[in-house]
């Protein structure tokens, strides 16, 4: 049973599907610009954690993430790098295609791109404008906030303190043309030599908010499971997904709200962001650092609480990874000469059965990785007990490296690729074996010192060489 803390309410709440077996999930996407950041990609990979868990549990999830490709900031980078706004979209979900999958992040069930949907964007404002919702105000128009009683709701705060400080952002154009401050556009009236499309309202594009309305209703119906995103989405931009939504279907809009915390940098816990000037580009970082140990740094923390981070905490994060490795590997590598039909104590599989029990009730408790992963160390130390033992058996190495693959796989560390040894050091072993058969110590030793630099640590045993990785 997978309780949820949903920002709606502010409280854990039981997970009920609106079908059976089934989560729909819309979570908010980039606006492509620019390469991600790793604060970016928190997000990202949060939610693909969360996706994948539900996976694990047996849940067919349908996962829509939208990508932004209309946006004054891509305007003002096309203007830079002189291309059209496409020209920039597609370069840059491109380059988060390959940043994310680096990371180990699973595509969306569908990537919906705002350009593909501007028909219906300008259907669902119309349908607001008959209704009441929304008005004209020149080539402009904007939804009235007043009017949805809801208003606020998410993001815990009165209208009346939301509308008062509003006002004290508007210039006194933009005062014109709203009927009250806190009313937020749907359709921009367009600017010369900008990007826009034609609509009953005149010549112009979207607003930023009514874009995941409009993809997250057409793609998963008028209500889904769970919406997702950053902390910082959930106002203005979730609190305004909701006011849209529900003013034109009638339906509520998402039962379940999930908002991840934030990356910092620093000793002082500073957020990191570009407006800032303290990210730092995944495109750059996965050159010098294994993508899978941003992963784990990434995902090995729960979802709703800040990640520190900084080369400590890439360090940790390395040598975490390496251990939990290291065992599966060598658990892998002992399979070769463990005896197939030992008989086996039912006690050397109950304690990893528990140890997965435990692993899906912290899971469970609103995706705890955290404590997850407490367990999963756990469960490493005894496949190292276990391993130790002069005689093992084959089927519970299986079992139990098929377990550990299962649960670090919600997290997207894939073990199954980096298999026991490539053909060089393969054939290298073999070479060294042959040299001590024929008292070439030398070239033994060599090999011996040149894998040790390589992370491969040997043990001659009286069954044969074995390796782990050091």
């Amino acid at each position: 049973m997978i309780k949820i803390y949903n920002t709606l309410t502010r409280q854990k709440e039981t997970f009920e599907p609106l079908e059976p077996g089934k989560v729909k999930m819309y979570v908010c996407g980039p606006t492509v610009y620019n390469y991600i950041h790793v604060g970016n990609s928190r997000s990202t990979v949060a939610f693909d954690t969360i996706r994948r868990y539900f996976e694990y549990r047996g849940y067919d999830v349908h996962y829509v993430s939208n990508f932004t490709d209309v946006d004054d900031k891509i305007i003002r980078t096309a203007k830079e790098m002189t291309l059209s706004p496409l020209e920039v979209a597609d370069k840059f979900i491109a380059a988060f295609a390959a940043d994310t999958e680096a990371l180990g992040v699973k595509p969306a069930t569908l990537h919906p791109r705002v350009m593909e949907n501007i028909p219906d964007i300008i259907s669902f404002i119309e349908a607001l404008i008959e209704k009441g919702y929304a008005y004209q105000s020149g080539g402009d128009v904007y939804y009235r906030t007043e009017k949805f009683e809801k208003y606020g709701q998410l993001s815990d705060q009165s209208i009346k303190d939301l509308r008062v400080g509003a006002s004290e952002r508007l210039d006194a154009e933009e005062s014109k043309k709203k009927e009250n401050p806190l009313d937020f556009a749907l359709w921009k009236e367009a600017k010369a030599d900008e990007i826009a499309w034609e609509s009953p309202f005149g010549s112009g594009r979207p607003g930023w908010h009514i874009e995941c309305s409009v993809m997250a209703t057409k793609y998963l119906g008028d209500t889904i499971d769970i919406h997702g995103g950053g902390h910082d989405l959930t106002f203005p931009h979730h609190e305004n997904e909701i006011a849209q939504s529900e003013a034109k279907t009638g339906q509520t809009f998402a039962n379940y709200w999930m908002h991840n915390g934030f990356v910092t940098m620093g000793d002082d816990g500073e957020k990191m962001s570009k407006s800032l000037g303290n990210f730092v580009m995944v495109h750059d970082l996965i050159k010098e650092v294994d993508p899978q140990v941003l992963r784990f740094l990434l995902s090995s923390a729960h979802y709703r609480r800040p990640i520190k981070f900084g080369e400590k905490a890439i360090q940790e994060a390395a040598i975490n990874l390496e251990k939990v490795k290291n065992a599966y590997q060598n658990a892998v590598y002992r399979e070769t000469d463990a005896e197939a039909a030992l008989e086996i104590d039912s006690t050397d599989l109950i304690v990893f059965q528990e140890l997965e029990d435990q692993f899906k009730r912290e899971m469970d408790d609103d995706f705890q990785a955290d404590n997850a992963m407490s367990v999963i160390y756990q469960f490493v130390k005894e496949v190292n007990l276990y391993n130790e033992r002069e005689t093992v058996s084959r089927f519970v190495l299986e079992e139990v490296t098929g377990l550990l693959a299962q649960m670090l796989m919600v997290f997207g560390i894939q073990l199954d690729e980096e298999m026991m040894l490539d053909e060089e050091v393969q054939a290298l072993i073999e070479e060294r074996t042959q040299a001590r058969k024929d008292k070439n110590f030398s070239r033994s030793d060599e090999i011996r010192d040149y894998l040790k630099e390589q992370g491969i640590i040997l043990d001659d045993t009286p069954q044969g060489t074995r390796w782990r990785r050091g």
